[in-house]
């Protein structure tokens, strides 16, 4: 084993061991800890008290409208003690400088909190959240979360505005790919796997950092797909899918939560008492803060909710928004509005109290500067360590999506390989989009895997064929798409054609997905169908590799290429891990946390639809469409493997469950391939008849298992009660006594049945 490799082991089990002992979150307050927050409220002035709700952001904003406070103005009130959190400041000497003029000169010298945007990866980037969720790898995605938390903390910030755990179904929407997927539960289990990573044992150790869970909440579920779009669910939709995550979330202890753009029923979720205060604050019983998110306190106006800044402030502050995320709103409204008696200064009391636990959670209370440390940022950021976990992380997010007559994997004795697209030799989409620190055009290209993978004993004929985006791209810059140069057409058609097989690298720039990169057209985007279609008509031995972040319309390339590989956006050694899967050195194991569609008219699209009344028919008169199957063409959960796996029928330990029982469900699986291979178990269950319609089935666990070729595996499962309960008509979580159905299979679709009863 090489050095670099003993490291990251090493890493790996130092992790494992801290994060297998006990979590502590947020909600686990401390008596000491509460009575000195108590003292420091009491000294307190008003204004005081609002600086510590106000968050700056420290740069030329990167989500929104530059700041409208001057360089002079802010730095006035960093030292007067009238803001308490501040955005996009990085490195350990310029959090250091900032928190300096905080700590000499303001009276009561309470330490500011640094946050940031640290998605997937601070400087080493992993997979697109999105994309790393296909892994189901619930280690390897808190083993990832904790090198971010690594490098963010060496850099300076305490905090990341992640993990997002909203729930996605339409493919339409950019910010797809900053979350699980489709399925609350996926969402759920990732989630906290994430919060885990960050947060650490003990969120005062200088390599944790504090996470957000965000965007509370319906943020994924905006109507026809548009960011920040208006929301509209009932209460059962609510509890049942979206908040879910959040739930699971809060229980694990995440240090804070982020309220959402979007209004649900009418109310801007900033706003919402419901969600805030109601559910979060008292049914949940968090102890955590709720920041905004950028500016969506004064977007309240824009809503046609709050006619001024002033009333936005009110609305915020009783709806249980805590701290307000440059929106400039709380600054100018919460003094006047405590003394002229609109809001109880109670209000202020409590959200202040929430901020400083958080606070005192991170150990800056104990030293300000505990992560400004610049020494230990030049040894922990963008280390070969990182890379190769980044690498490892790679390799197991990537989906077989089709694989006909063991297309892949690719020979090495191959004596040529064209390797054709605007993604093949691209250094900088792998990153993807909110990419944090990321140096651009950093990642390893598939062009470069290949090479490295063998190097000169095979002819490699390259040719980009055309461009995909053309002109600046920027994450603040709208993204121009080339529609009609086809200059490079012939190049990939002549590499094509003296080639024994071709890896095409389609899909979507970087830019592409991410915040306000919504899409009505999923499709292969640009003139990259057309240039699929030329090399197509020379050379029909194709495997075509993607590299998205939401899932595509793939219906004419499925028909035409013999293999598909979904790597989405893969991080810094994408095209290593690329090529390991291309060539057999790791046999592909990921499974898709999202239903890839037949075409967008689908959209949105779940697999855990309900039946409705009419679910299916010989005849017109059923829930479906004239021109298309209402399944998806890749559904949830699926994903192939260079090897096959058999599902023995379901064994259940029982017919029934009680209430203070359990029931297993097992399934023998069995490797009937050549090779050795891992699979991703899956258990759904349906309620049959619900006091609320439940839909037609759940994911509720998997397991993942390793085979070699001919060996065998029972996998068990353990259904209690709680596996079975709902948000019911009673408004409650609850399992109501019926007749169940409990699924296991390789995905969504190719499932083995039996059935139990709940007494």
């Amino acid at each position: 084993m090489n050095t670099t490799k003993a490291l990251l082991s090493l890493m790996v089990l130092a992790f494992a061991t801290q994060l297998a002992s006990a979590q502590k979150g947020v909600n686990d307050l401390d008596p000491v800890t509460e009575r000195k927050i108590d003292s420091i409220i009491n000294l307190m002035t008003l204004k005081e008290k609002m600086g510590q709700m106000v968050q700056y952001n420290g740069s030329f904003d990167l989500t929104g409208a530059p700041s409208e406070i001057d360089g002079n103005t802010k730095l006035q009130k960093l030292r007067a003690g009238e803001v308490g959190s501040m955005l996009n400041v990085l490195t350990a000497a310029g959090t250091r400088e900032a928190q300096e003029n905080v700590m000499k000169y303001s009276r009561l010298k309470i330490p500011l909190i640094f946050g940031y945007d640290v998605i997937h990866g601070y400087k080493t980037m992993f997979p697109v959240p999105l994309g790393e969720s296909a892994s189901w790898d619930l280690e390897a995605i808190e083993n990832g979360a904790r090198i971010a938390a690594v490098e963010t903390a060496a850099s300076g910030v305490h905090w990341t505005f992640a993990p997002m755990v909203d729930v996605s179904r339409d493919a339409r929407w950019g910010r797809i790919m900053e979350g699980g997927g489709e399925d609350p539960y996926l969402n759920s289990v990732i989630g906290v796997a994430r919060i885990k990573g960050f947060q650490g044992t003990d969120l005062s150790d200088v390599f944790s950092i504090a996470a957000c869970a965000k965007h509370f909440a319906g943020y994924g579920y905006g109507e026809g797909g548009r960011d920040y779009n208006t929301v509209n669910v009932g209460i059962s939709e609510l509890q049942n899918s979206i908040l879910m995550p959040f739930k699971a979330a809060a229980e694990a202890g995440v240090a804070t939560f982020m309220n959402s753009f979007n209004e649900i029923d009418g109310t801007p979720a900033t706003a919402s008492v419901y969600l805030q205060r109601e559910v979060l604050k008292k049914d949940w019983d968090y102890k955590g803060f709720v920041v905004s998110d950028w500016g969506s306190i004064v977007e309240m106006i824009n809503h046609g909710y709050a006619k001024d800044k002033m009333q936005a402030g009110e609305l915020a502050v009783k709806g249980g928004s805590d701290m307000d995320m440059e929106g400039l709103v709380y600054e100018e409204s919460l003094v006047p509005l405590v003394e002229n008696g609109s809001i109880d200064e109670a209000l202020l009391n409590d959200a202040v109290r929430r901020i400083l636990r958080v606070k005192f959670n991170l150990g800056l209370f104990e030293d300000p500067y505990k992560y400004s440390d610049e020494t230990r940022e030049a040894q922990n950021v963008y280390t070969e360590a990182h890379l190769e976990a980044s690498e490892d992380i790679a390799r197991k997010s990537i989906v077989l999506l089709k694989n006909e007559n063991n297309a892949l994997p690719l020979k090495t004795s191959l004596k040529s390989i064209a390797v054709i697209g605007p993604l093949a030799a691209d250094k900088d989409s792998p990153l993807g989009n909110w990419r944090a620190q990321a140096v651009p055009n950093s990642a390893v290209s598939v062009l470069e895997g290949i090479q490295n993978k063998l190097g000169a004993a095979v002819e490699i004929n390259y040719a980009k064929g055309a461009d995909l985006a053309i002109g600046e791209r920027a994450f603040i810059q709208p993204l121009k798409l080339n529609q009609t140069d086809t200059t490079g057409f012939a190049d990939a058609v002549a590499a094509a054609a003296k080639s024994e097989v071709v890896v095409m690298v389609l899909g979507e720039d970087a830019y592409q997905t991410g915040e306000a990169r919504s899409y009505t057209d999923i499709t292969l985007a640009g003139v990259q169908q057309e240039l699929l279609d030329a090399v197509h008509a020379v050379n029909e031995n194709i495997v075509l590799v993607l590299m998205n972040g939401r899932p595509l319309d793939l219906s004419k390339p499925n028909e035409q290429v013999p293999a598909i590989l979904e790597t989405w956006f893969l991080g810094s050694r994408a095209g290593n891990a690329i090529a390991d899967v291309l060539f057999g050195d790791y046999n592909p194991s990921g499974k898709l946390p999202v239903s890839f569609p037949r075409n967008v008219g689908q959209e949105p699209l779940y697999y855990n639809r309900k039946n409705t009344g009419r679910p299916s028919s010989d005849l017109i008169f059923y829930s479906g469409y004239e021109d298309s199957s209402i399944e998806a063409l890749f559904p949830f959960g699926f994903g192939l493997s260079y090897t096959s796996f058999e599902y023995s029928d379901i064994s259940l330990g029982a017919e029934t469950l009680n209430a203070d029982g359990t029931l297993t469900a097992s399934v023998s699986v069995t490797n009937t391939g050549d090779v050795a291979g891992k699979e991703t178990v899956q258990l759904y269950i349906r309620d049959l008849f619900a006091s609320k319609t439940r839909p037609i089935k759940e994911l509720r666990d998997f397991k993942q298992i390793e085979l070699e070729p001919g060996e065998s595996k029972t996998v068990t499962f353990v259904i209690t009660p709680k596996t079975l309960e709902f948000y019911s008509a009673n408004n409650i979580w609850e399992t109501e006594p019926g007749d169940f159905e409990v699924m296991i299979g390789t995905n969504s679709m190719d499932l083995k049945k039996a059935a139990f009863s709940y007494e």
